[in-house]
């Protein structure tokens, strides 16, 4: 059985996709060389956001454009953040089986944890690993490990861990860590992107984790 799952947050537990795009639209006018759309946006989704910004723009001093980001995007963030389908249900069937649970994150942590509050899952989280606590993100194992020994996890076989997230930023990192590593088909970069990063498992529907994580449903 599986002792404790880790999960990215946005794309995966969160829709935070109509946030995020708005807010990079909104940031990156008129500083980029090329006008930006959502879909050119949307590859690009899963990495830190100061490394989004220097690729975007072509620019090494982003600060300002990543003070614009984060206020429109605390701004507008209740009215577009919501939990994608059963999430709830199925945080809360793992934690009642006694599985362990992880946020791991390329998020700052103010906007995580507004996040994980607005749509209350916060109280099945037991560990919290965002950008701000990491040297190296995703795809490092760095946030993985970390979250590992906040839930008192040993680093040698970690068989019984899984890393959940719908970018092959997760997906590596997973690897990286020596965890399986499931991908959420969900993700607004499509199956055929996914496939090629080969998760342990791919799941249409987030009740899909627990046959996988030997949890029987009531």
């Amino acid at each position: 059985m599986i002792k404790a799952m880790l999960f990215d947050l946005d794309g995966t537990v969160l829709d935070t996709n109509e946030l995020i795009i708005q807010s990079f639209l909104h940031a990156l006018e008129g500083q980029t060389p090329v006008p930006y759309t959502r879909e050119l946006l949307i590859p690009h989704m899963g990495r830190p956001l100061y490394e989004q910004m220097r690729y975007f723009t072509e620019q090494d001093e982003v600060e300002e454009i990543v003070k614009t980001y984060r206020a429109f995007n605390v701004a507008k963030h209740d009215e577009l953040v919501s939990a994608f389908p059963h999430v709830e249900e199925t945080l809360a069937a793992l934690k009642e089986a006694g599985i362990r649970i992880g946020i791991v994150t390329s998020k700052v942590r103010m906007t995580t944890e507004m996040g994980l509050k607005l749509t209350g899952l916060d109280k099945y989280v037991d560990t919290v690993i965002t950008v701000d606590d990491v040297k190296q993100p995703k795809p490092h194992p760095e946030g993985i490990q970390s979250a590992l020994r906040n839930l008192d996890f040993g680093l040698e076989d970690l068989s019984d861990v899984i890393m959940v997230g719908d970018s092959h930023y997760d997906i590596e990192a997973g690897h990286n860590a020596g965890v399986q590593t499931v991908a959420v088909n969900w993700s607004l970069k499509g199956l055929t992107y996914l496939q090629k990063y080969n998760p342990t498992y791919i799941i249409d529907d987030m009740r899909e984790l627990l046959p996988i994580a030997g949890v029987t449903e009531a």
